[in-house]
């Protein structure tokens, strides 16, 4: 069996299974399916002891719960949980995808992480997203995100194996079960489901394996009606048999392969549906990556996320640390929010500058994480004026923390990242945390499914700069992964895991997850309140994006500092997280409202 992940880390711990008895093993991730005529409940707060978990999904939150209530860690259930995602939410993540998987260790304090994003094919140059026709880009959607020129080389199902090898108490197989016997019984659509499917009608259509099975008889499953997915299970089944490199490796790789460069057109499309170049060797040399986390200190408190090619670990970082040279704790609510408006606006200015794939492109982590950056950054924020939009980036590789004495003008790239994407959360009996963002882009993805597996494709590649610039740290290049927003985030205290957090949401991950630690560590929310509030997602543009309540609770009142917003009738981000009491008392908190509502469960619930 080939290896299939790399160590770019100066600590790491190796393989930390342990082996279970046969019976404890198959218990903990192998239990049943839950009953798809009474669907677990969604509640958005839970609080107890003996492990925890939190997802978008009642299912899926089920699934990670049973694992813990039968004895798995933190890792199993977040694996189980993973897997069911791709059933009963295929739309935002699965085996077609990629992710980035953050763990603290209670054994030995450690936090580390897993890279499992997607790869550009070998094959890719830097005209791939350019219409032959044209020679201009394709139109960004649906145009370019449908067909096989957008899929990177999947990073998923090498990312749970390679984290139950680390940290996991059963085998990939054994963790795969719930999920197998969810796709197999089906789960009752809800109206998101249906709503998604509708919105990705024209796109389903275009494809023959897609349509046949997200649209049978044409039409999106109506809300209540129970949807299987016999191939996906079948899938599943291959992956418990043969490991991982029954993906990587052998006919599924070939099929993967010819979906994505002979892609299953359907007959009278009108879209293009542009070919890519996907190889099964492309698949066989696929790693994940062991990295070290960028950590960073906020108010007492040690913030852990993801390093580069995530931007989330460094632009949360960096946003924290110019808000910290501030006493927020002595403004009102409205002022605190226009210092994260200006800080966000900063940070991403410097996203922009300097974030990419750390091992093609020079990325300044230390400098962006530096106190003495952020004082030179936080100069520039006025606390009474909004700045004006866009702010230039700072020089990250040359400061002293002396404020410029003027601001110059900056720029804002075309933002293509798109507003979905899933996250879990797991904390176990001993004090084990995942934190744990995984996608496959776009709602929908691609567009492809691998006929005859029951799983989407990614889009990832068009997280890459569409436009070819060769001083572009985000350009597209063979091999690379793309810059990524994923925020999977765990803070400490004293050397104990206090609070796990993450969120879906495209680039709208990061103002998430800042805003919810500022609501929770400056402001004094619970978390149940902080997860609930409504968001704002500052982006180093004139009208930021802001949920409605945002603005009719807090437009007038920003409109003084200079501030203005464009409403969204959609919720930002939806968020999952776990809060850890000093007494052990664990807080799980899902979205109560935004996509529906989530599911946060607690293995031996309290009543408070």
């Amino acid at each position: 069996m080939s290896s299939r992940f790399v160590v770019r880390s100066a600590v790491v711990t190796g393989a930390l299974a342990l082996v279970l008895s046969g019976a404890i093993a198959a218990g903990a991730a192998g239990s049943a399916a839950p009953d798809v005529r009474q669907p677990p409940p969604r509640v958005p707060t839970s609080t107890g002891h003996g492990g925890a978990v939190s997802s978008l999904d009642p299912v899926v939150s089920e699934v990670g719960l049973q694992v813990l209530r039968k004895g798995g860690n933190a890792t199993d259930a977040a694996v189980a949980m993973a897997a069911a995602i791709g059933v009963t939410d295929p739309y935002s993540a699965g085996i077609g995808g990629g992710g980035f998987f953050v763990h603290h260790d209670a054994s030995t304090g450690e936090v580390e992480t897993i890279d499992g994003r997607e790869t550009a094919p070998a094959a890719v140059g830097p005209d791939v997203f350019l219409d032959p026709a044209t020679g201009e880009p394709y139109p960004f959607y649906p145009d370019l995100v449908t067909g096989g020129v957008s899929v990177g080389v999947p990073g998923t199902p090498a990312t749970w194996d390679r984290a139950l090898e680390r940290w996991g108490t059963t085998t990939l197989g054994q963790a795969l079960r719930p999920a197998t016997a969810v796709a197999e019984q089906g789960f009752v659509v809800d109206q998101l489901f249906h709503d998604q499917t509708v919105a990705n009608q024209e796109r389903f259509e275009a494809l023959t394996s897609t349509s046949d099975l997200f649209l049978p008889g044409g039409q999106a499953p109506p809300v209540g009606s129970v949807f299987r997915n016999p191939d996906l299970a079948a899938t599943y089944r291959a992956l418990a048999a043969g490991g991982v490199d029954a993906f990587y490796e052998g006919a599924l790789a070939d099929e993967i392969a010819d979906a994505v460069q002979a892609p299953p057109v359907a007959a009278g499309t009108d879209l293009p549906v542009p070919a890519g170049s996907m190889t099964a060797a492309d698949l066989a040399a696929y790693e994940v990556v062991d990295r070290d986390p960028v950590s960073f200190s906020y108010r007492g408190y040690d913030v852990y996320g993801m390093a580069p090619p995530a931007s989330g670990g460094t632009t949360v970082g960096e946003t924290l640390n110019i808000l910290e040279r501030f006493d927020l704790g002595s403004l009102d609510d409205t002022a605190v929010l226009h210092h994260h408006i200006e800080a966000s606006a900063l940070a991403f200015a410097d996203r922009a500058a300097y974030l990419g794939d750390g091992d093609f492109v020079d990325v300044p982590v230390d400098g962006l994480l530096d106190d003495t950056f952020a004082q030179e950054r936080a100069c520039l924020l006025d606390p009474a004026a909004a700045a004006t939009k866009p702010v230039a980036a700072g020089d990250a590789r040359d400061y002293d923390g002396v404020c410029d004495a003027d601001a110059a003008p900056g720029t804002v790239p075309e933002d293509t990242e798109s507003t979905s994407t899933t996250n879990l959360t797991a904390v176990d009996q001993w004090g084990d945390v995942v934190e744990y963002t995984l996608t496959i882009e776009q709602i929908g993805g691609s567009g492809i499914v691998v006929p005859g597996r029951g799983f989407l494709l990614n889009n990832e590649l068009t997280d890459f700069s569409i436009e070819y610039d060769a001083d572009d740290p985000n350009r597209i290049e063979a091999g690379k992964r793309p810059r990524s927003s994923m925020a999977p985030t765990i803070v400490v205290q004293d050397g104990r895991p206090v609070l796990a957090l993450g969120s879906p949401g495209g680039s709208n991950i990061i103002s998430t997850v800042t805003q919810m630690l500022v609501n929770r560590i400056d402001l004094g929310m619970t978390i149940q309140e902080a997860i609930a509030a409504p968001r704002v997602a500052p982006q180093n543009s004139a009208r930021p994006t802001a949920e409605q309540a945002f603005v009719d609770r807090y437009g007038t009142a920003l409109a003084g500092y200079g501030h203005a917003f464009t409403p969204t009738a959609n919720g930002i981000g939806a968020a999952t997280a776990i809060e850890i009491g000093p007494d052990g008392l664990l807080t799980a908190v899902a979205e109560p409202t935004r996509l529906g509502g989530g599911s946060a469960r607690v293995v031996r619930p309290v009543t408070r």
